[in-house]
């Protein structure tokens, strides 16, 4: 018979835990510091019967209004911020980073001691193990270029393994653990960063704030991703009601180029330069919030309590006491409007856990 931990919370309703603000009562919020943490709160769920659930810092998730009426697993660091440092040559420098620690501390101890690789990610808000899940990106980086490895606990037979970089299935905004959401419990992950790289500033918008900056340092980069990100209400503010939100709400959606043309035909005006960023295989990523404003949604829109941002149209905003069914029925409404504007089907970044 498995006990529950003294520090496992009852009833924690996830409003409180994401910063969507939405979404019913956690049974059982388990954390999980080691690996026993959580085949104990396998074990228990299994003696009840109950359904297991993973949340990591609440911020790229919807989570039903109803709750999750079983075990919810969370990863938290034992110690520090979560952050080991492995190894260091005039070429690499390796982390290994726990699941539980913030992803942007991450980034900015990568900035303190002159690591790049990941500068461009900052400020976005998190557990560093949701980071490999998603594959998250911003402004020219992803995290598919730095890791080497993650640790994982298969949730179906609680064994411990890593996997290389190339067993993780990166993609574009998703991975091997996004597609299995239930079936991995990521532990940590490894990275590998560069003491002598030159900062990103491939990025359009970064390279134009940076432009009268001679030799741009990391620290000079993550400080133009920070205003930037703020300027989107992208950084989690108690002050910023539009930093309410999961940040992008859709995903910047991958079309062949025939397809990708035919979208820009159909809704740039008369001599306009649609946002858009040719990939590797043949591909053209667009820009979802353009396709978005295009087809009549504008920064702001919305009625009663959801709402897109006043300050990016990718951004689904909890204007006071919504709900998540809401939450999913205007993402639903903004899919179809800009489906029916330019047959472009936008997919959705948050995690639903319903």
């Amino acid at each position: 018979m498995v006990e529950l931990a003294d520090d496992v919370v009852h009833d924690v309703p996830a409003a409180q835990l994401t910063t969507l603000a939405v979404g019913g009562p956690l049974r059982w919020l388990w954390p999980v510091r080691h690996p026993q943490d959580a085949r104990n709160a396998l074990a228990f769920a299994r003696q009840n019967l109950v359904p297991v659930w993973i949340l990591g810092g609440g911020s790229n998730v919807v989570i039903a209004d109803e709750g999750l009426a079983g075990v919810v697993l969370q990863p938290q660091v034992v110690a520090d911020r979560g952050i080991e440092v492995l190894e260091v040559t005039p070429q690499v420098a390796r982390l290994r980073i726990a699941a539980g620690a913030q992803w942007d501390d991450v980034v900015a101890f990568a900035v303190e001691h002159g690591w790049q690789g990941i500068e461009c990610l900052s400020a976005i808000p998190g557990q560093a193990g949701a980071a490999p899940i998603q594959n998250c990106g911003a402004y020219g980086q992803e995290v598919a270029e730095v890791v080497t490895a993650v640790s994982v606990l298969d949730l179906n037979n609680e064994k411990l393994s890593t996997l290389s970089q190339t067993e993780c299935q990166f993609s574009y905004r998703d991975s091997l653990f996004k597609r299995n959401p239930r079936h991995w419990l990521v532990l940590g992950l490894d990275i590998q960063l560069h003491p002598c790289g030159q900062p990103c500033t491939a990025y359009s918008q970064v390279k134009q704030a940076l432009a009268a900056v001679d030799s741009p340092s990391l620290l000079d980069v993550r400080q133009t991703v920070l205003n930037l990100r703020r300027a989107k209400s992208m950084v989690i503010d108690a002050a910023d009601a539009n930093s309410r939100s999961c940040g992008s709400f859709f995903v910047n959606p991958v079309l062949d180029s025939a397809g990708a043309t035919e979208a820009i035909a159909v809704l740039a005006q008369p001599g306009e330069t649609a946002p858009q960023w040719p990939r590797a295989d043949g591909t053209i990523k667009l820009s979802a919030a353009w396709l978005i404003e295009r087809c009549g949604l504008a920064k702001g829109y919305g009625t009663g309590r959801v709402g897109l941002s006043m300050n990016h149209t990718l951004a689904i905003v909890n204007r006071g006491d919504a709900t998540a069914t809401e939450v999913l029925a205007f993402a639903d409404h903004v899919a179809v409007v800009v489906y029916r504007g330019c047959g472009v089907q936008l997919g959705r970044e948050p995690v639903h856990l319903l």
